[in-house]
């Protein structure tokens, strides 16, 4: 019971910051507001300027082969456990994952940066 009352309190105050967040905000965008600011003087030439996509999902391989290597991190202390045949196991499948994911990277050319 002590649970699905935190679990209600939890969805609900999600809830309201979300509809807060959604309704809180004022778009009153015009474009003198958009523009970028450049201390007082007007802007020399765009500050858009086109963002590569080989760098976008470098980024993301990062994070994903970052946060594994981050899972892996307690096997130390894991190795401890008394049973430690199931933690090799759980240990020696993440790292597989991360070979297999590894090598696909590899093999569709998602690593390089010429294009």
């Amino acid at each position: 019971m002590n649970m699905f009352i935190v679990l209600l309190v939890n969805i609900s105050l999600a809830s309201c910051l979300i509809l807060i967040a959604f309704w809180l905000p004022q778009l009153n965008i015009y474009t003198e507001k958009a523009n970028p600011y450049e201390c007082g003087f007007d802007p020399m030439s765009s500050a858009r300027l086109p963002f590569s996509m080989k760098f976008f999902l470098v980024a993301i391989t990062f994070l994903l082969f970052d946060l594994e290597i981050a899972l892996l991190l307690p096997l130390p202390w894991a190795i401890q456990m008394s049973n430690i045949k199931a933690t090799m196991l759980t240990s020696f499948i993440l790292v597989s994952v991360l070979a297999m994911g590894l090598a696909y990277e590899w093999l569709q050319k998602g690593l390089e940066w010429t294009e």
